[in-house]
């Protein structure tokens, strides 16, 4: 069982798109490999550590951090053109205030600690992009976990709580202190890293040679 950490956070769009590369990569593996196994774990990253606990407009931040509206329209383009190959449509209009992600974070390490985690990233990745919704309330992040069959109640309680949020904090410096400052970064069985959203093929590649290694 081959071990590949994705170092991501929910409100980055090229992660969405990094996720759909790496199952690409995985199938190419498949190919020549077939009884090629892995697992995903995801570790936390703050793309926007300074991001208010309740959040804050969504197109003012980015106009004010990209220099205008016009150099955000052409961000977002080019994230559709990139994530369209892959089924995947954004709808940036829809998004309305740029989330603080610690919670989410939280939720997903939760979910890792009773098995994978997958359908409620892939939730996460659908609210914040394709349905504008507010990933940073907990409300929502409890709908979202029962959606993924956790009990609800549950959930709300230990987001309620503060368990885990200095973990997630530590993991979260960690990942930096390693010298990690671009997402997503796949960190493939602690031996190869794969920094950014790339080609299937390149990813594919360093599986390949995490194996051949191993021998």
């Amino acid at each position: 069982m081959l071990a590949i950490e994705i170092v991501s956070d929910i409100v980055c769009p090229w992660c969405f798109i990094g996720l759909r590369r790496l199952d690409l990569a995985i199938a190419q593996v498949r190919q020549e490999i077939p009884d090629f196994s892995c697992q995903k774990r995801w570790r936390p990253f703050f793309l926007n550590p300074d991001t208010p606990p309740e959040g804050e407009p969504y197109l003012p931040f980015l106009e004010k951090k990209f220099g205008g509206r016009a150099p955000v329209e052409a961000l977002f383009e080019r994230v559709r053109a990139a994530g369209r190959p892959y089924g995947l449509e954004y709808a940036f209009e829809k998004i309305t205030r740029r989330a603080n992600t610690l919670q989410a974070h939280r939720l997903i390490h939760w979910a890792q600690q009773r098995g994978e985690a997958e359908r409620l990233v892939e939730r996460l990745f659908v609210a914040q992009f394709q349905r504008g919704e507010a990933v940073g309330d907990t409300a929502l992040l409890v709908s979202l976990a029962e959606e993924c069959g956790y009990p609800a109640a549950m959930v709300a309680d230990y987001l309620a709580s503060n368990e885990d949020a200095d973990t997630v904090r530590a993991m979260e410096a960690e990942v930096r202190a390693a010298g990690i400052s671009m997402v997503p970064t796949f960190i493939v069985d602690r031996k190869m890293v794969v920094v950014g959203a790339e080609d299937p093929s390149i990813l594919a590649g360093a599986i390949r040679q995490v194996l051949a290694e191993r021998g």
